[in-house]
């Protein structure tokens, strides 16, 4: 049994599928307070937060701790979640046709391991369908989600090709995480 130090349902969905036994108790880090415009940068400090945070409240000794953050990076520019219609909108048109990386970070902590591991999955997208787009966020999906985009939903018809994990692009590189378990 694990801790997942997430609010995440994808990243609980993860640890579902893969059979691993959770609770899952997500923290109150303010990502607002990191100040970087470096992606890598921004998702290790952010994940950095969110553990050091449930460290202090939970610890190690009843059961291992695992926090995750993703964010996503197009022509160089950090997307975090999106806040507005408008945001997400921006982001989507952005990525477009484009390439696009997920940064997933995760800490994971027990009395006898600690694993800190940063991966990035990269697609290429074919350009979204302006009737697809449309669709996908007036359903309101892409809110909550590093840079508006469900690699494993909306996304999923328009990728091109990819390189790296999809679980990373999900949130949890769980392929990574499962030889400490």
């Amino acid at each position: 049994m694990i801790r997942l130090g997430s609010n995440s349902p994808t990243r609980a969905k993860i640890l579902r599928d893969f059979k691993i036994d959770f609770i899952q108790n997500g923290g109150s880090f303010d990502e607002d307070s990191i100040k970087t415009t470096n992606p890598k940068e921004f998702c290790y400090l952010a994940t950095k937060g969110k553990f050091d945070e449930l460290y202090l409240k939970y610890g190690v000794e009843d059961m291992p701790l695992l926090v995750a953050d993703s964010v996503v990076t197009c022509e160089g520019l950090l997307l975090r979640k999106a806040k507005s219609y408008e945001d997400a909108k921006y982001m989507l048109e952005l990525q477009s046709g484009n390439e696009t990386s997920v940064i997933s970070c995760m800490i994971y902590k027990s009395k006898k391991v600690e694993l800190i591991d940063i991966s990035i999955t990269t697609y290429n997208f074919k350009e979204f369908d302006k009737k697809d787009l449309q669709n996908y966020l007036d359903s309101k999906e892409c809110f909550g989600k590093a840079g508006a985009i469900m690699v494993e939903g909306f996304c999923k018809p328009y990728i091109k090709n990819v390189i790296g994990l999809e679980s990373t692009a999900m949130g949890l590189s769980i392929e990574k995480l499962i030889p400490f378990l």
